[in-house]
């Protein structure tokens, strides 16, 4: 073999590890429509609110037809706007250091704001409908595909404020909470750490974070003590732009009504402050199951304790890299095992250029999916570093892809679910890979290393984002009760919703104080974090049930996926057998992964790990 054969060999394996040619085909999302660029849409949305004008005033007073007219055209604009927004939100993640990018989806949300803005007296008029009138036309099956949609709006009347009111705060938003958000994102975005030469030289944030996998001990600490240093720079900037949302947020609070910080959030999500508060309740109560994993992982690991930078180490006896066709092959035979359907849904995601996967300079870190628009397919955004974990990621993720698909048909109001149950398919599908892959191992070490994976996976969704929760908790009661806070303070609140949760099975190191003033949740999606653990038991006791039914229990499955967020959340759930009504469902999911502990520990005794 000669030389050059080699080197084009092994540009192969580069290529396919780091995933470095898979990116994603954002051009269908404006010539499908016609557009030249984002703008193009943006003035024919333009065009459709002008029409839309006609209705002031009279919205009250709408019969059914007239409804579902104004409705339509409504439905048309917001396609328009979304895929103006998606195109240019989505160019940005690529690249968060492009300033032309940047001002282009400047531009774009400048102008959907407007658009926005002038269409504000449609939902105020709506809210404001009598009850007898608005439940009159919503009984028209003429109205079915904005139905739940009108009445959720309904919900908000309380805490709208006048139009003049409102329109102040829609035309200010892009100069204040927005642009403090975009600031946050171009700064995390632009953060490299130092590693040592032997572990890749200067680096994302990402791809050091994914070094706190490796199984050696030195190499997390050292790994773990760059991603502090280049946390430091500029963190007292993250800190005032964390202080100005929280304070930002708390007015909108005052001045609409709220009783607390989280009360917008869970009515966006369908859920009460009583049920959310009863979710995080339950999870707090068994923060005993995190402590004996890691105890347990500690035994493992050969130590006494564990550190905050080793609970992520992997417990494989040694570790291999993935490469993207390996990745790729793993996940769509595990979504074949469970349905054809879907497997051939994920298979156009990989292979009609619907995902971003490498690592680049600026990109934004982490991993999503965005729906776009129902008249679209969604997207999927990696940072593929060519581990199992993102593997996971990538069915996590196409399980995102898969539920907006297939609730494409409900069109754009009732795509998307609230927000906890967005996670439902998503883990979903990634117990589907884990259990698929488990099925395929016969080598005790090997099945100990997935069951461990599995169940940190469980740990993270469920009680790290409730313990994120509570820090979040803490940070939005002493912005509004004390005032600022100073970036000591935020390392305490910090460290104490960590150690609350991990007792004493985990050391909370000094260096690990700043590590929340990266997390986009805080600033972007305040409250967002428990839709996790929300979404996590969710998703355990639907497969559950699949468990119990087997393959009679898929049309279900795919049931409540295709319906979106056309009817509530409890609804929803019924149609797989799940009765979120009952006050003892989340303890019955804990118990789930309290049995994914018993699991893993029977599998570590059977390795001969503890």
């Amino acid at each position: 073999m000669s030389a050059a054969t080699i080197v084009r060999m092994t540009d192969v394996v580069d290529t396919d590890l780091a995933a470095s040619e898979i990116s994603w085909d954002l051009d269908g999302l404006l010539n499908e429509v016609g557009g030249r660029d984002a703008m193009a849409l943006i003035d024919k949305a333009r065009g459709i609110a002008d029409e839309l004008q006609t209705f002031k005033g009279r919205i009250s007073q709408l019969d059914s037809g007239e409804l579902a007219s104004l409705m339509h055209r409504l439905a048309e604009l917001s396609d328009l706007v979304s895929r103006a927004g998606h195109f240019t939100s989505l160019k940005f993640s690529e690249n968060t250091s492009d300033p032309v990018v940047a001002a282009d989806m400047q531009q774009v949300n400048e102008q959907s704001t407007a658009i926005s803005t002038r269409l504000l007296f449609i939902d105020l008029e709506w809210s404001a409908t009598s009850d007898d009138h608005a439940s009159t036309v919503l009984a028209d099956e003429r109205l079915d595909f904005c139905r739940h949609h009108l009445e959720n709006l309904r919900k908000y009347q309380p805490y709208q404020l006048t139009e003049p009111e409102e329109t102040v705060l829609s035309e200010t938003s892009l100069a204040g909470s927005q642009a403090w958000v975009r600031l946050f994102e171009e700064q995390t975005a632009a953060i490299e750490v130092d590693l040592d030469d032997d572990m890749g030289g200067r680096v994302s944030l990402m791809t050091a974070l994914s070094h706190l996998h490796d199984p050696s001990g030195s190499r997390r600490e050292r790994a773990a003590q760059a991603v502090t240093k280049a946390l430091e720079p500029g963190l007292r900037t993250r800190a005032f732009i964390y202080n100005t949302l929280l304070l930002d947020k708390s007015v909108d609070d005052r001045l609409r009504g709220y009783p607390s910080w989280i009360s917008s959030r869970n009515m966006a999500n369908e859920a009460s402050d009583e049920s959310v508060e009863a979710l995080i309740s339950a999870v707090v109560a068994r923060y005993d199951i995190p402590q004996r994993w890691y105890s347990l992982k500690a035994q493992v690991l050969g130590v006494d304790r564990l550190r905050d930078f080793d609970r992520m180490a992997s417990v494989a006896e040694s570790e291999s890299t993935i490469g993207w066709a390996e990745g790729t092959r793993i996940v769509r035979d595990a979504y074949e095992s469970f349905s054809p359907e879907l497997a051939s849904i994920v298979g156009r995601f990989i292979d009609e250029r619907w995902i971003d996967a490498p690592v680049r300079p600026g990109k934004r870190g982490g991993a999503f999916c965005a729906y776009a628009t129902p008249s679209h397919h969604p997207y999927v955004l990696l940072n593929w570093t060519s581990t199992a974990r993102d593997v996971a990621t990538l069915a996590h993720e196409l399980g995102h892809g898969v539920h907006g698909y297939l609730a494409r048909e409900q069109g754009i109001f009732h795509q998307s679910t609230p927000l906890t149950l967005a996670e439902t398919a998503s883990v979903f599908g990634e117990t589907v890979t884990n259990n698929r892959l488990l099925s395929m191992l016969s080598d005790p070490a090997e099945k100990f290393s997935l069951l461990a994976s599995t169940l940190e996976d469980s740990i993270a969704t469920v009680f790290r984002q409730v313990a994120m929760n509570r820090f979040e908790h803490a940070c939005h009661t002493e912005r509004r009760e004390v005032g600022e806070l100073s970036v000591a303070r935020f390392g305490e609140l910090w460290a104490q919703s960590q150690e609350a949760m991990l007792g004493s099975s985990v050391e909370v190191t000094d260096g690990y104080r700043t590590w929340w003033s990266y997390i986009p949740h805080f600033i972007a999606t305040p409250g967002y974090v428990y839709a996790y653990a929300y979404g996590q038991l969710l998703a355990l006791s639907v497969y559950a049930q699949y468990e119990t039914h087997g393959e009679s229990f898929v049309p279900a499955y795919l049931d409540m996926l295709r319906s979106g967020g056309s009817m509530l959340p409890e609804d929803l759930t019924r149609i797989v057998g799940c009765d979120l009504t009952d006050p003892g469902f989340w303890s019955a999911g804990l118990d789930i992964v309290e049995q994914q502990l018993d699991r893993a520990t029977h599998a570590a005794t059977a390795a001969g790990r503890i």
